[in-house]
């Protein structure tokens, strides 16, 4: 499996401001977003950057996929979270294939606590889907602008 680049250094300054507990687990976010890139036909590189101040991960050169951000907010400090386009039908289809495996956040995220295991194979098939959404929704006939 294709290992994750460098931490851009923009992130890395923002990955700091995380509790020491948060860090590796944001990091093992980030590196299953890239082995999946890595693994999906199509997706080709990514761009890592910051979007809302948060570590944001982008399918610019091929345009398959849209925007994966992963965080830790303050005001939940025993969570952290993949987050999605609002106005993609993502998250509802996530909960529908995995209703028991994720906690959701609305429209945007799957959120897991510190201190609990994340269900590896689960979570690489949402990223999967996020990463080929753009692409996807063309084949579906899809109308959205996500």
């Amino acid at each position: 499996m294709a290992r994750a680049p460098a931490v851009d250094p923009c992130v890395a300054s923002v990955l700091k401001t995380y509790p020491c507990a948060v860090r590796p687990r944001i990091l093992a976010l980030r590196e299953l977003i890239y082995e999946t890139a890595a693994s999906t036909e199509g997706v080709g590189p990514l761009t890592e950057t910051l979007k809302w101040g948060e570590p944001a991960y982008l399918t610019e050169k091929s345009g398959s996929g849209t925007t994966i951000r992963i965080a830790w907010k303050a005001k939940t400090p025993e969570r952290y979270g993949m987050y999605f386009h609002c106005q993609t039908r993502l998250v509802d289809t996530f909960c529908g294939l995995f209703p028991d495996s994720f906690t959701f956040e609305g429209n945007r995220a799957i959120v897991f606590d510190r201190s609990d295991p994340v269900p590896i194979g689960p979570l690489s098939h949402c990223v999967a889907m996020a990463l080929t959404y753009h692409r996807r929704k063309i084949s579906l006939g899809w109308e959205t602008s996500a």
